[in-house]
């Protein structure tokens, strides 16, 4: 399984986004969309969509947190990173920072986040994640950048 991780568009999608993601099996933005227009843009390539509310947006339709399992993993995506990872969680998949991460804490949760697709921060260009998923876990995750 194939899921194009984003977070952080802020109601824009930098040119050439939906053509990149258009291959994933899955979608799952991390907040502040900001945007429902940009919301149908996404929900158009007609992969399953998971959105999480983030600080900027308004639409309470979208919930703060969704934990679910997949590949034998529970995760948990949230918009802005929690101090600590949530009892059962094995990788937390977060925005807000605007800057990209891929560590490991020291209880073995994985903490994953894709940076802005918009607006980076910290030196960092625009970037979404894909995430690769089989039967025994995370085969891959890796940031793409883009060109505004």
């Amino acid at each position: 399984m194939r899921i194009a991780v984003l977070s952080d568009t802020h109601d824009s999608l930098p040119p050439g986004l939906l053509s990149h993601i258009g291959g994933a099996d899955e979608i799952w933005h991390l907040g502040d969309v900001t945007s429902l227009d940009l919301l149908s843009e996404l929900e158009a390539l007609g992969h399953p969509l998971k959105v999480v509310l983030g600080n900027c947006d308004t639409d309470q339709r979208w919930p703060l947190v969704l934990t679910f399992e997949r590949s034998g993993l529970r995760f948990h995506l949230i918009h802005i990173p929690p101090a600590l990872a949530p009892p059962g969680a094995n990788v937390v998949l977060h925005g807000h920072t605007h800057m990209p991460r891929d560590w490991t804490d020291p209880l073995g949760v994985r903490w994953l986040n894709p940076g802005s697709a918009s607006r980076p921060r910290g030196g960092y260009p625009a970037s979404f994640g894909w995430l690769e998923l089989d039967a025994s876990g995370i085969q891959r995750w890796d940031i793409q950048t883009l060109k505004h």
